[in-house]
């Protein structure tokens, strides 16, 4: 550790072999294998190599999300039902714009990296021989899902933290990352470390940076849930795109979000059994007077409503290929357009499933076969919805009540939210960057295409985490930073950015704060679940013109605090801009609704004859899915002379490798540390 003056401000710079930015489950995980693979290496005391950056070690997705029971989604591990890596990989890619070598390294890792976890002492339940029992989730074939209940990523992060604890790496608290620094010109740009403010110290008279130099960084700091209003995500994890997309990563797939219904005042996905339980859903006006029962008007019984309330258990990630006919994403629409009329939306668990005409009622008896079974054989037949979630799962009320709403007593308020990027940024199968020495895991890789199996991101980032750190120590060593021959580039760097801040005071641009809200709603009105190309085209000229002013106006800043939300401010600005960037672009092509967004089309598929599009007053209809574009991966990278300040084009999908080798010769490549040669990337 070093202090060093620049422009007036000092910097205390650190060095390291490998920077992790996020303190998350796959972030954890990286660093945990990083000991590992160092310690057989031979370099003493292999934890002073590495750092685990963090803005706040108790928050982020990890820590704070999760649902009923939160899906872990690994090879299968049925005693009597057989399961392979390349089945494994055919679900992942079913959807299309996912890179085969990708899923098969998930599907190839995913069993280790799971017993990994259950010997760090996440607590997975097994039956009395030892087999790790498992479940259908959303789009899986098998019953490859187990969960350690609603906070399974939680109890993931703590488990890895502790182990990190015991090999003593530093975990760098309250860091808020400024910027990425960058050496180097053309196809031989590294990122070199990362310079963040320490919010531990705001209140000090002098600020205080730090700089953390990384001979390889790893980014993990998960997705931009602050880039909607509507989110599920937890409240300030901003994440650091913008700042990535500067740096000069190229990212994939960042149309493709998984959007769902969720509860809005503690955020938190009412997937699984929360469904399951078949709750009352009602909307009332904004002062919480005039209940309505607005689903009765759009399904023809009560039984066909409560059948599709169950099927949202595991059909919960909102689906345009589920609306027609009374599917249960006609749900998710339904409470959307209850919430665009300024309506609120509950579901109360309470009371069962009413109809507008009061001589039906709810039965149980007259459900479809696939609830009536799966209830039945969960010991789920209760009166009430209330009985059958605490019979199924009584967690997932605990969970509300430590967060101060107890279901016994009060319905949750719902809409639906953005819960997961499926894009990201471009890795290689070794989780690489397109800048090499920089690795993606996490939700901020790309590795997803247009659906992915509930619980696949956990496995993913297990899975990136231990390729990330197998390539680090296997072919760029252990050795820390060496920056001295760039220290100028480095230096000016800093001085542009403290350059940048110090002009913020003076500033008579927009408040950050305001700012943030106004991506917020632009982004859930035009890029949500719901889209429509002339929207998008007009929010995407609005973004641009937003993050054009920031460069020329500034931001307003009356004090350090002041900093942090205009370097959010900024860089989400960016990352909103790419988004729609990547939208717009794949609306011109033509790729219709999939995944989890709806195209709004004049002459589409009709939702519903009662579902109105409010901009036309006509029924709302939808265009299907291009399926010719599922061969292609739409890659988009920041061109700060291009008009829309990005580029995109589409790149084939990779397929994955199907050669085998003989033991021997693989054997001979392992042993010769070939499989991390050029051909192998």
């Amino acid at each position: 550790m070093e202090k060093r003056q620049v422009a007036n401000q000092t910097f205390t710079f650190h060095r390291y072999n490998t920077v992790i930015v996020g303190s998350g489950a796959a972030g954890m995980n990286c660093a945990v294998h990083l000991c590992e693979f160092m310690g057989r290496k031979g370099p003493e005391n292999p934890a002073e190599r590495i750092v685990v950056v963090t803005g706040g070690l108790a928050l982020g997705a990890s820590r704070m999300s999760g649902s009923d029971k939160q899906t872990y989604y690994k090879m299968g591990t049925s005693p009597d039902v057989p399961d392979s890596a390349e089945e494994f990989a055919k679900t992942l890619t079913a959807a299309g714009c996912c890179h085969g070598d990708l899923a098969l390294a998930e599907a190839i890792g995913s069993l280790p990296e799971f017993y990994h976890l259950v010997r760090a002492g996440v607590p997975f339940p097994t039956d009395s021989m030892g087999s790790f029992i498992g479940y259908k989730t959303d789009h899986d074939p098998s019953e490859r899902a187990t969960s350690a209940g609603p906070k399974t990523s939680k109890f993931m992060s703590e488990a890895l933290q502790r182990q990190l604890e015991r090999y003593g790496v530093t975990i760098a608290d309250k860091q808020e990352v400024m910027h990425l620094l960058t050496v180097g010109p053309g196809d031989s740009k590294r990122i070199a470390g990362i310079v963040t403010f320490d919010k531990s110290r705001i209140y000090r008279v002098k600020r205080t940076i730090n700089v953390y130099l990384g001979a390889n960084i790893v980014l993990a700091a998960g997705g931009p849930g602050e880039l909607y209003k509507a989110s599920v995500y937890p409240k300030g994890q901003f994440g650091i795109h913008g700042l990535a997309f500067k740096a000069g990563l190229a990212a994939e797939n960042l149309p493709e979000w998984q959007f769902g219904l969720a509860s809005t005042k503690f955020r938190w996905n009412v997937s699984g059994t929360y469904m399951q339980a078949i709750p009352r859903i009602f909307s009332t006006d904004k002062k919480g007077g005039d209940e309505r029962e607005f689903l009765a008007g759009y399904f023809p019984s009560i039984s066909k409503i409560a059948t599709n309330i169950f099927l949202k258990g595991y059909q919960w990630p909102f689906d345009p290929q589920r609306i027609e006919n009374h599917q249960s994403s006609l749900i998710d629409v339904l409470v959307f357009s209850e919430t665009q009329k300024g309506r609120r939306v509950f579901m109360d668990f309470l009371h069962n499933p009413a109809g507008s005409d009061s001589t039906e009622t709810f039965d149980i008896e007259q459900l479809k076969p696939v609830p009536r079974q799966y209830l039945e054989e969960a010991g789920a037949l209760q009166e009430t919805p209330i009985e059958r979630l605490l019979a199924m799962n009584p967690p997932a009320i605990e969970i509300y009540r430590e967060n101060g709403i107890d279901l016994h007593t009060e319905p949750l308020e719902i809409a639906v939210c953005a819960q997961h990027n499926n894009g990201g940024f471009a890795v290689n199968k070794w989780w690489e960057s397109n800048i090499a020495g920089t690795f993606v895991i996490g939700e901020m890789a790309g590795t997803h295409g247009v659906k992915r199996p509930g619980g696949s991101a956990l496995n993913a980032g297990q899975v990136g985490g231990l390729r990330a750190a197998q390539y680090i120590v296997n072919v760029y060593g252990c050795e820390p930073a060496n920056y001295s021959s760039q220290e100028g580039q480095i230096d000016r760097q800093l001085v542009e950015l403290i350059t940048r801040f110090d002009r913020y005071k003076v500033s008579g641009g927009p408040m950050p704060k305001q700012v943030i809200k106004a991506i917020q709603s632009r982004m859930t009105a035009s890029a949500g679940h719901v889209r429509q190309l002339s929207d998008c085209r007009r929010a995407l000229k609005e973004a641009v013109e937003l993050y054009r002013c920031i460069q020329k106006q500034g931001l307003m800043s009356h004090g350090k605090k002041d900093i942090l939300w205009a370097i959010r401010a900024e860089h989400l600005a960016l990352t909103s801009v790419a988004y729609l960037k990547a939208i717009v672009e794949l609306l011109e092509q033509g790729g219709g609704s999939r995944g989890s967004h709806l195209v709004v089309a004049k002459d589409g598929i009709e939702v519903h004859p009662g579902v109105i599009n409010r901009a036309t007053g006509e029924a709302l209809k939808f265009k299907p899915e291009n399926e010719s574009l599922r061969s292609s991966v739409l890659q988009i990278e920041y061109d700060r002379d291009s008009r829309g300040l990005f580029r995109c084009e589409n790149v084939k999908v990779r397929s994955a490798p199907t050669d085998r080798m003989a033991f021997e010769p693989a054997w001979r490549d392992y042993r010769e540390g070939r499989i991390y040669g050029k051909d192998n990337r």
